[in-house]
């Protein structure tokens, strides 16, 4: 058989095996291809129903492999590594019609798949540049790169079989790993969420100076937002999600002085 023969019985193959609709190589038995039709499906249904077991919970046994037998057909995946099916796997459901399925599935997907995201992530805790004791008031503060701000406009960390929302509720979340490699989620408020967001844009900002222009867009006082969020950074700070102040930025402070 020459090699290009060689691969298009290959691509019929894995064609097959992906969508058992496709005709399969002809001299190959169908129960030797079942075994394999049952192998790859079983795999990468398991992987998903590890992955994301709230949204299995809330989708009864139709809807569930008809949504498993859909990315197996239509997506083909980027990456070798089945670590890396989730991500896909939430990327191919935004990408796609929903209209069969509860309007927040795609949202409830995000928010499971983001406890694996940060959970294998390569970022680690920075070991210099930082003083972690730091002020910061008067310097930079440092956002973990293990923390992540979430937005949803369904309440999806409350979700599950007992419950579905009957209509949108915004919500705010916090994901983040501490230093035990610990994934935890806070359900935070739009004050705290646009903090942070702040504090990740604009890295050489002050404390200070960020509260700072946080009562400007809210419209409120400067003096009394600055309070309000010096007992905030110290909360944050606790928690490993603010690890501390930029040490780059007390140096250029004590220049200006």
């Amino acid at each position: 058989m020459s090699e290009a023969g060689f691969q298009r019985i290959q691509r019929q193959f894995a064609a097959h095996i992906r969508d058992p609709r496709c005709p399969a190589p002809g001299d190959i038995e169908d129960r030797r291809l079942a075994i394999y039709r049952d192998l790859f499906y079983n795999n990468i249904e398991s992987f998903l129903h590890q992955g994301f077991p709230v949204l299995r919970a809330v989708l009864d046994d139709q809807q569930w492999h008809a949504l498993v037998r859909a990315f197996l057909e239509e997506h083909g995946c980027s990456s070798p590594y089945f670590v890396r099916i989730p991500e896909e796997f939430v990327s191919w459901l935004a990408s796609r019609s929903m209209a069969a399925y509860p309007d927040w599935l795609v949202e409830l997907a995000h928010y499971e798949y983001m406890e694996l995201a940060i959970a294998v992530a390569d970022e680690d805790f920075p070991a210099q540049g930082i003083n972690a004791g730091g002020d910061m008031m008067l310097a930079a503060p440092v956002v973990s790169p293990l923390a992540c701000v979430l937005s949803y406009q369904w309440p999806v960390q409350r979700i599950g079989p007992a419950w579905q929302p009957a209509g949108k509720e915004p919500v705010w979340l916090l994901v983040h790993r501490d230093r035990e490699d610990q994934v935890r989620f806070t359900e935070i408020n739009a004050v705290t969420a646009r903090l942070l967001t702040l504090c990740q844009e604009q890295p050489l900002l002050s404390g200070r100076d960020v509260l700072c222009q946080l009562a400007e867009e809210l419209g409120q006082d400067a003096q009394t937002v600055c309070e309000f969020g010096a007992d905030l950074f110290r909360d944050l700070r606790a928690a490993d999600i603010i690890l501390g102040t930029r040490l780059d930025t007390i140096n250029n402070l004590q220049q200006e002085q």
